[in-house]
């Protein structure tokens, strides 16, 4: 338990460091933007109880908030992705919650994963945007702003799950 906790204080640390610091400046003509953070929520053990993984996402956007200069927009979309995460879990993972598994590539079959960040990435970059733009007016450009970020992000997820991928020990 005591590793898991580490390994979760470290991938927080990293994966915020690295968001502020290096994928805030990438971008592509203000159309897309990757959030890689999301890692971290995506990541969090399974038997984590719904309060502290609610509360984890929150503090989670809002320290990139504080980055970002934005006024609690990436903390609402943490904590849709912390409600989608929850619903997910709930729908395709046995009722043995018990168990605190990482939900990462290699316990989990690829399928399932890229589903699971997928839709989560969808809905967080849904969220996002829509709340930053606070807009319908150019309705197009937003969706295809949500869309590209939504590819990108996924991209540098999926380099980063198997950069860290690591067999099922079969004992």
């Amino acid at each position: 338990m005591a590793r898991i906790l580490l390994f979760n204080i470290i991938r927080f640390l990293v994966l915020i460091a690295m968001q502020v610091f290096l994928f805030k400046n990438i971008g592509y003509y203000n159309l897309a933007s990757p959030f890689p953070y999301i890692l971290f929520i995506f990541l969090l053990p399974t038997g984590i109880s719904n309060f502290l993984l609610f509360t984890i996402a929150f503090l989670t956007g809002l320290t990139v908030d504080v980055f970002y200069d934005t006024l609690g927009v990436n903390a609402a979309a943490c904590v849709t992705l912390a409600a989608y995460r929850v619903f997910f879990m709930k729908i395709t993972i046995e009722n043995d919650m018990d168990t605190f598994i990482t939900p990462i590539l290699g316990e989990m079959n690829f399928k399932w994963f890229l589903s699971y960040t997928f839709f989560g990435t969808l809905i967080h970059h849904f969220v996002l945007v829509l709340l930053e733009t606070f807009s319908f007016k150019q309705f197009q450009y937003t969706l295809a702003t949500i869309g590209l970020s939504c590819i990108f992000t996924m991209a540098i997820l999926l380099i980063f799950s198997f950069l860290f991928y690591k067999r099922k020990s079969r004992i």
